[in-house]
């Protein structure tokens, strides 16, 4: 039925009450209109598919890497596939890094207000970022120059339709893995799908009832979930132009979300001092606690191991397999006096560099802080402080490892509680500098 849907038409996520059936609907069709194929053959099919793909994958590498020789690069990149499916693929980079070079810091201005929300292209070479002023911007980052390709200007309340930017403050985004698709999330409850490469709007999805906070594409697929301030997580197909499910059970607001490459998601829950793991085929989700105040930023450091960050200044990391923090940070970015009160500087950015056990975290403690995860993730350890003035409201590391990117803005992402005049809303490339190259692909016990 969304087939044939023209770009840019509306898609509506619809009545809850249907939601709650749709998805098992859809997978019933689904598994139908494959009847002629057993599952035996499909399975064979599939691996037919994805081997040829990594063989094409491989030797488009090793064209570029000539040198190094004949090896077994399909039987190396299954083995790391398996490793990272069960949460093991663990590079141990962390203790390599060096302080940067403040003088190589990059600093890409053009947002008036705040940065809210960022994203790098999976290739590493474009930054898409957002802000509360509802303008969407893509950079193209270089080494020596930051340049500014595409500028989609934010317009006023209600005027979604005369132009293609967003109307209210741009609160989250997501771009797919293969970089087709950049999904943005507004606090006037709407999600908008654009082409990544020419910045051109797709379509709207409509349907939650509050703000728009979280957006994660899973891994390997166009499938985008979102989560809202209305305390729904939403499934959507966007290569298909279609909403799929609703998923319902945090008891505050969601303020974060991320996925990988399974078929599910982890959420953030605010002040329900909850995180949750979100099963999508089986419709139930796994209650995590531990933080004492509201949980505001979360992501998956691989398969089976997340971290997050909460206004109590702690900062967490988990193990999908325990209900409690693996390790927690207190007063990770420490203190500060509020009114004539000690209080923790609340954690408001928090990023993993893939499969390895480099984290970063924000505050507007005047830094942006980096840890180690310790051994099978039960330790997290103070690396060094990179001074940044300004509330940290976005971190991304780049695939390769070699820079970070933060998103700083006068004020918090989500309210005005308070202001530092003498922070730029801009963003800031942080090259990362290595001792030596990463070692060891599989860190022992960090299973």
């Amino acid at each position: 039925a969304t087939a044939g849907r023209p770009t840019d038409e509306e898609v509506s996520s619809d009545s809850e009450t249907e939601s709650l059936f749709l998805g098992r609907r859809r997978r019933r069709e689904a598994a139908e209109e494959e009847v002629e194929e057993t599952p035996q053959e499909k399975k064979l099919r599939l691996a037919k598919q994805y081997l040829e793909e990594l063989r094409q994958l491989e030797e488009e590498r090793a064209e570029e890497e000539e040198e190094l020789g004949p090896v077994d690069l399909i039987g190396d990149r299954l083995k790391e596939d398996v490793l990272e499916q069960k949460g093991r693929l663990q590079r141990l980079v962390a203790k390599d890094v060096q302080p940067p070079d403040p003088a190589r810091i990059r600093v890409l201005r053009g947002h008036q207000l705040p940065v809210t929300c960022l994203v790098i292209s999976p290739d590493d070479r474009f930054i898409f970022s957002a802000s509360k002023d509802g303008s969407l911007i893509k950079c193209k980052w270089e080494v020596d120059s930051g340049k500014r390709l595409c500028v989609v200007p934010g317009g006023k309340k209600g005027t979604e339709q005369q132009h293609m930017g967003h109307a209210s403050q741009v609160l989250c985004m997501a771009i797919s893995s293969d970089g087709k698709y950049l999904a943005t999330g507004d606090r006037n409850k709407l999600i908008m799908i654009w082409d990544a490469a020419t910045c051109k709007r797709l379509h709207i999805f409509t349907g939650h009832r509050d703000a728009v906070s979280g957006l994660s594409f899973r891994k390997g697929t166009h499938q985008l979930y979102s989560a809202s301030h209305d305390r729904c997580v939403k499934v959507w197909d966007v290569a298909e132009n279609a909403y799929v499910e609703t998923l319902m059970g945090h008891q505050d607001i969601i303020t974060g979300l991320d996925s990988l490459s399974r078929e599910c998601c982890v959420t953030a829950g605010g002040r329900d001092g909850t995180v949750r793991l979100w099963k999508i085929p089986e419709e139930s989700q796994l209650v995590f606690s531990g933080h004492q105040g509201s949980i505001d930023c979360i992501q998956l450091v691989n398969e089976e191991h997340m971290v997050s960050g909460a206004d109590d200044g702690s900062v967490a990391l988990w193990g999908l397999t325990k209900k409690k923090p693996l390790a927690l940070a207190r007063q990770a970015h420490g203190e500060q006096d509020a009114q004539g009160l000690q209080q923790p500087y609340w954690i408001s950015a928090v990023a993993a560099l893939r499969n390895t056990d480099l984290l970063a975290t924000g505050s507007h403690s005047g830094s942006v802080k980096l840890w180690k995860c310790g051994e099978g993730f039960r330790k997290l350890e103070h690396l060094l402080d990179i001074p940044l003035v300004g509330f940290v409201n976005s971190l991304k590391f780049s695939a390769a490892g070699d820079f970070l990117v933060a998103g700083i803005g006068q004020e918090h992402r989500l309210g005005r509680w308070w202001r530092i005049k003498e922070a730029k809303n801009s963003i800031y490339i942080i090259p990362l500098k290595q001792k030596t190259t990463a070692s060891s692909p599989e860190s022992p016990g960090s299973s």
